[in-house]
């Protein structure tokens, strides 16, 4: 079990969670939020939110749970 960061909890939320559960509900928050990218679904067009948690206001699905790497400990 891991903690999120504060950055990352307003996604996840604040209890203790395996990392494939943080990686699920971010998923969900992508999909609840519309943010995959209409003509390339790979990419992660990232809301405010998101883009302090990635970095960055874009990145490929496959690059999500090596941007979570620094929010969970």
């Amino acid at each position: 079990m891991v903690r999120a960061s504060t950055v990352l909890a307003t996604i996840v939320g604040d209890a203790p969670l395996t990392r494939a559960d943080a990686v699920s509900r971010v998923w969900d928050y992508i999909r609840d939020n519309a943010l995959q990218d209409p003509n390339d679904k790979r990419q992660i067009i990232a809301d405010d939110t998101l883009a302090q948690v990635f970095g960055t206001d874009r990145t490929s699905m496959f690059e999500i749970a090596r941007h979570l790497n620094a929010h969970l400990r």
